[in-house]
């Protein structure tokens, strides 16, 4: 009886360790979109369009905007890899220590986004002081449309893209190979599982500005898109069927605009 009391209470232990992992990753990303939500809902009083050129508190404001966007958009689509790694954790480690590491490795995932996003902000404020985007984050230039557009298009069909995809698809066999018990090698971990993401999905986060930076149903969108390229069989060949549609488009936009 007393075996079955330690068992029970070492799967309850596990249980809740890793039901609160989900809910506070849950919590985090509600709280991103949520975030995004009232700031979409006071674009007004933003006070960042025109050909100006950008005081350091506007670059900031759109770092913390994009690192928040990112949080909300990729560790949802990173549920696989997490998932995996927490699988590995608890199995190398005791269970406490096993969801312990898994924030690290969470941790470091975000870390290599929030790197995208201080690139992506000063990028949206040289558009903007040249003019090329709308008090709404879209752009006014067909040419920059379509050409961001077919750009992320052609990149669906690179070996790069297809690389860094199979990772993002397959990458339990990476994880547990490079595993390790210290906080510095989930952090490592995570940024370089992140690494991969970033290689996959870059250019298709740079179609925020021909959608919207601020278009909720635009960023839903794209997330969607990243969610099931990771999560759907490779067979499927989204990334292909993506790439003649964002080409297309970009084909279209071009002649009509």
């Amino acid at each position: 009886m007393a075996l079955k009391d330690r068992m029970a209470s070492k799967f309850s232990l596990r249980s809740w360790d890793l039901m609160l992992l989900w809910l506070s990753l849950i919590i985090v990303v509600s709280l991103a979109w949520t975030y995004l939500a009232l700031l979409a809902r006071n674009m007004s009083a933003m006070d960042i369009s025109g050909m100006r050129a950008w005081a350091f508190k506007d670059y900031l404001m759109m770092f913390v905007m994009w690192t928040v966007m990112m949080i909300g958009m990729m560790v949802p689509t990173s549920i696989r890899a997490v998932k995996i790694y927490a699988g590995i954790a608890r199995q190398v480690e005791n269970s406490s220590k096993g969801v312990a590491a898994t924030v690290w490795f969470v941790l470091g995932y975000v870390l290599v986004w929030t790197g995208f996003s201080m690139v992506a902000a000063l990028l949206q404020g040289m558009l903007n002081t040249l003019g090329l985007l709308s008090p709404m984050m879209v752009s006014t230039s067909s040419y920059l449309g379509a050409g961001l557009l077919i750009g992320a298009g052609l990149y669906q069909l690179t070996p790069w893209k297809d690389a860094c995809l199979n990772h993002c698809q397959t990458p339990a066999m990476y994880l547990a190979g490079r595993f390790g018990p210290r906080v510095i090698d989930g952090i490592k971990l995570g940024i370089q599982h992140g690494a991969y993401c970033l290689g996959c999905c870059w250019l298709l986060m740079s179609l925020l500005f021909v959608g919207g930076v601020m278009n909720l149903l635009w960023i839903a969108a794209i997330t969607g898109l990243v969610f099931l390229e990771k999560l759907l069989p490779a067979k499927l060949k989204l990334t292909r069927i993506s790439a003649v549609l964002m080409i297309g488009c970009g084909t279209i936009y071009l002649i009509i605009a």
